[in-house]
């Protein structure tokens, strides 16, 4: 099983004005994201009291393709929006890079940089929320 959560928020810059360039790669990003079909997961670009924001959310029964479109999808935010930031939550019985079985790994997104964390909320997942 491959499980993934997780929001990033949209910016161009850390600065709260963007560059000028928002709207144009706002229209790409619904564009690639208008591409994405998965059968059991989603993408979605929303705007909240206008701020944009990408959600992901997903249950497959293994990492396919789907891992590497949203792995594609969350470095081209980070290269083309070096001002975002957000988290995704992910499991898989096959990940071989930290945790491993029975955790979530963390993606952290700021300032263009994806770092690779370990999760302190809900790994392990025996007992933390499975018996």
């Amino acid at each position: 099983m491959y499980e993934f959560h997780g929001w990033f928020g949209i910016a161009e810059s850390p600065e709260e004005a963007d560059t000028g360039g928002l709207a144009a790669g706002i229209a790409e990003l619904r564009a690639r994201i208008a591409v994405i079909d998965w059968a059991t997961g989603e993408v979605a670009l929303n705007v909240h009291n206008g701020e944009c924001f990408v959600l992901a959310n997903g249950v497959m029964n293994r990492r396919r393709d789907e891992a590497a479109e949203l792995d594609g999808l969350l470095h081209h935010i980070a290269r083309r929006f070096p001002g975002s930031w957000g988290l995704l939550y992910e499991r898989s019985a096959d990940m071989k890079d930290p945790p491993g079985q029975g955790a979530f790994r963390v993606r952290v997104m700021t300032r263009g940089e994806i770092q690779i964390r370990l999760d302190p909320f809900l790994s392990p997942v025996r007992p933390v929320i499975e018996d």
